[in-house]
């Protein structure tokens, strides 16, 4: 969380994040959820203007958080490890949502939804995995093997431990590729999503 405070300046908890935070004394801008999770006491100390309940069931939380907040990037933190259908839902709402600039933080690794082209400096040699949630093409510069001219898709192709050259750049055609990486590499990763110009950023799905 420390990492991330050095990136962010507002923390959302989402339901029952709201703990966690009291536990460790964590000050929060907002409390978005359907509140099933967050105690009556800690519910009882966080002023009703901070609070935003979304009651609907169909939805996670995480869902629920990523459509109700607007920001140039968000990071989303507390939501890999654990349940894995948990991570999937997860994953899947990256997907569900690609307007939203959000960068997942786990204990080893960062994912997020490639934009339609991205630039990172990398260290030879680190990880760079792509995973296709979708039929979806790109090319790439940087990469130990290139995938121009491929199409990705999650039963017959994956990009599971490339490694980068150096500096990478990634181009895809569609909403549909996550990439994971080293969380060493979060500074640079959340700076190119948030300054991001508008044209390189994947609009709402139509619902």
């Amino acid at each position: 969380m420390a990492l991330a405070r050095t990136l962010t300046s507002k923390v959302v908890a989402v339901d029952g994040g709201a703990l966690w935070a009291h536990q460790n004394d964590m000050a929060i801008d907002a409390l978005v959820g359907d509140m099933d999770s967050v105690t009556p006491d800690i519910l009882a100390g966080i002023p009703s203007h901070l609070c935003h309940p979304v009651e609907e069931q169909t939805t996670t939380d995480f869902d629920k958080a990523l459509r109700h907040v607007s920001a140039p990037l968000i990071i989303a933190i507390g939501f890999s490890g654990g349940r894995m259908d948990h991570q999937l839902a997860v994953l899947h709402s990256l997907l569900v949502h690609p307007d939203r600039a959000c960068l997942v933080l786990g204990e080893e690794d960062l994912a997020f939804l490639a934009p339609k082209a991205l630039t990172l400096p990398l260290d030879p040699g680190t990880r760079v995995s792509l995973f296709p949630m979708g039929p979806v093409a790109g090319t790439s510069t940087g990469l130990r093997w290139p995938i121009d001219g491929l199409t990705f898709d999650p039963v017959q192709r994956i990009g599971t431990s490339n490694a980068a050259l150096g500096e990478i750049t990634l181009r895809m055609e569609a909403p549909q590729m996550l990439c994971l990486l080293p969380r060493a590499f979060i500074q640079p990763v959340a700076q190119a999503l948030a300054q991001m110009p508008p044209a390189l950023r994947w609009s709402a799905r139509a619902e």
